[in-house]
C-alpha cells in the first residue's frame, strides 16, 4: 500500500484531489502565486493530486512545467493516465475500446452537427482526440479569451451543448458511452465509468482512508459530479481557486 510511504505527511492516509478548470486556476488560465505555495503547505499534512479530464501537456500549460512533482498523483484525462511521483504508471484507449468504424461515426455525427449550429463564431479544432475520450468543442479549441468567454455566456442561454449531448445520447444509445459539460466552451465523451471515478480504483488500492475531492461542475451532467458524489468521497464543491484555498484552510489549518 502506497500511503505507507508517506509518513512524512502529518495524515498519511489522507489524499486530497482537485480538479484543474476553475478550482487550482481559473478556466484555462495558470496558476497563481498563492496557490501554488496553499499546495507547497498542504502537502506538508496530506498527499495531493490532480484529476483533469484535459491531457498532460494542457495541464503543464495552466499548472507548470513541473507539474508531477508539484503533486504526488497526477491524474490526467480523468485518471486514464495515471502518474506516481512523476512515472506513469497506467494507460487506456478510448480508440481500442470503441472501434475504428464506431469511432468515425462519431466524429462525422458531430462534425455534421457542428456545421449545422448557428452560433456567434467558430475557429479551429472542434474535435480533440486524447487517449482516453474525444473532447467536442462547438466554438472550436482555438478561440481566443474574449470568443470563450462569450460563448460561455451564450451556451447559458441557449444550452447548445445540453442540446448537443441529448442528440448524441439519442443516435449512439447502442454504446455505452457517457458525455460530461466541463470548462465553457466543451464537452467530453468517454465509456460510461470512464469519468473522473476511474482515478479513484488507484487511489483506494493504494489503501488511503480519506478521500478529499475539489471541483466546480459538481452539477449533475457536469465532469466533477460523479466523483463528487461517490459514497467515498468527501466532495467540496467550489466556485473559483480562491474558494478553494479558503475551504482548505479550514480544513487544515
Amino acid at each position: 500500500m502506497m500511503s505507507t510511504s508517506f509518513s512524512d505527511r502529518e495524515h498519511p492516509d489522507t489524499i486530497v484531489l482537485f480538479d484543474v478548470d476553475g478550482t487550482l486556476t481559473p478556466a484555462r488560465d495558470n496558476i497563481s502565486d498563492a496557490m501554488r505555495q496553499t499546495l507547497v503547505d498542504l502537502r506538508k499534512k496530506v498527499v495531493i493530486g490532480f484529476v483533469g479530464g484535459s491531457d498532460l501537456s494542457k495541464q503543464k500549460e495552466q499548472l507548470g512545467d513541473d507539474v508531477l512533482q508539484q503533486f504526488d498523483y497526477c491524474f490526467p484525462e480523468n485518471g486514464l493516465m495515471t502518474y506516481y511521483k512523476g512515472d506513469l504508471l497506467d494507460s487506456e484507449s478510448f480508440i481500442n475500446w470503441i472501434g475504428e468504424d464506431n469511432y468515425k461515426k462519431l466524429v462525422n455525427f458531430c462534425l455534421h452537427y457542428i456545421a449545422d449550429m448557428d452560433i456567434p463564431q467558430k475557429r479551429g479544432t472542434f474535435i480533440e482526440f486524447r487517449n482516453g475520450m474525444i473532447n467536442v468543442s462547438p466554438v472550436g479549441r482555438n478561440c481566443s479569451r474574449e470568443e470563450r468567454n462569450a460563448f460561455e455566456e451564450f451556451d447559458l442561454k441557449h444550452k447548445l451543448r445540453e442540446k448537443f449531448v441529448e442528440a448524441l445520447k439519442k443516435e449512439f444509445s447502442h454504446l455505452a458511452l457517457t458525455y460530461s459539460i466541463g470548462g465553457q466552451i466543451s464537452f467530453d465523451v468517454f465509456p460510461t465509468g470512464w469519468d473522473k471515478t476511474y482515478c479513484l480504483r488507484r487511489v483506494q488500492a493504494d489503501g488511503f482512508k480519506k478521500i478529499h475531492f475539489f471541483g466546480d461542475k459538481t452539477f449533475k451532467g457536469g465532469n466533477d459530479y460523479e466523483i463528487y458524489e461517490h459514497p467515498d468521497v468527501e466532495g467540496h464543491a467550489v466556485k473559483s481557486p480562491q474558494d478553494t484555498m479558503r475551504i482548505l484552510k479550514e480544513l487544515f489549518p
